[in-house]
């Protein structure tokens, strides 16, 4: 009787979703905004999705099946290779953490006008290209240059210093260019904080490094991972300023996977190191994401 019932109403039950002014409206619409996101899922798709199922593809296959491209990241130059990138943006990020802090936590705390200022000088860099500012650098750290003409025209050092070609200006040149990319989401955290908490604090009889080590800081973290996140990122796929300012004493796992295919044209290789530097990647984003939201490290929110 039961199932005879159910069948029974079955048709009124779908006629009265039908006849459904709202449903009919809600399904209309879902139709109409996947129809407006289909262009931009067929880039994403042909832009993509594409071109890294065909990096993996090329890293795999090679007159058949191999995973000998894979078993080389794990041996000789490309595991030195690695840990020398995972070691210079760990260094580069620990350094812009430390100087784009109190840039950000200086800007949060002016006026509005001023605070766009700061954030303005901040973003300045933006308007130059990586590049030129690479060749700045490089022009300001060579032995000829700036740098070393003031130290010996103060004594301060007999002969130039080597400050370009190798790590030392490879760092200070990556810190400059990534410096805005740890401040910004700093002073979006940071503005985020009442000031009335710290005046609170302050009330209760907290000293001011009391009251910013209790209140202040844990307040910012949510920026401090975010930027922590962005910078090492985009440490990891640097190029040009490792190629520039390292002089090939700093290879980089991007110059390794350029090298592959313009020098010895094995794009077996290349698409070995893009795929493992991409999996690099998203495991830091998801343990990232474990601390932060996503939205808020990508700056959604």
């Amino acid at each position: 009787m039961t199932t005879a019932k159910r069948i029974l109403e079955g048709p009124t039950l779908m006629q009265a979703t039908e006849s459904d002014p709202g449903l009919r409206y809600q399904r209309r619409e879902d139709r109409t905004m996947l129809l407006l996101m289909t262009p931009a899922l067929l880039v994403i798709v042909v832009l993509l999705v594409v071109p890294l199922a065909w990096l993996s593809w090329q890293s795999i296959y090679h007159d058949g099946f191999t995973l000998e491209n894979y078993r080389r990241m794990f041996t000789g130059a490309y595991l030195d290779t690695f840990l020398l990138t995972f070691k210079l943006s760990i260094i580069v990020t620990v350094i812009t953490l430390l100087l784009g802090y109190p840039v950000a936590y200086f800007a949060a705390s002016l006026p509005p006008k001023l605070s766009a200022l700061v954030l303005g000088m901040v973003i300045l860099p933006f308007w130059t290209s990586v590049l030129v500012r690479t060749y700045a650098w490089l022009v300001l750290l060579q032995r000829t240059g700036m740098i070393n003409k003031s130290l010996l025209a103060m004594g301060l050092i007999d002969l130039p210093v080597q400050l370009a070609y190798n790590q030392f200006g490879t760092i200070i040149a990556m810190v400059h260019i990534l410096l805005p990319f740890m401040v910004l989401p700093l002073y979006s955290a940071m503005q985020k904080i009442p000031s009335n908490l710290s005046q609170a604090g302050a009330s209760l009889g907290g000293s001011p490094l009391h009251v910013f080590m209790r209140v202040f800081l844990p307040l910012s973290m949510s920026g401090v991972f975010a930027g922590v996140t962005l910078v090492f990122v985009l440490c990891l796929g640097f190029y040009i300023t490792p190629e520039l300012m390292g002089g090939g004493k700093s290879i980089m796992v991007s110059m390794v996977v350029s090298r592959n295919v313009e020098i010895y044209n094995s794009w077996g290789a290349a698409s070995a190191v893009s795929v493992v530097l991409l999996i690099c990647v998203f495991a830091i984003f998801y343990a990232a994401s474990r601390v932060v939201p996503l939205e808020k490290t990508l700056g959604a929110k």
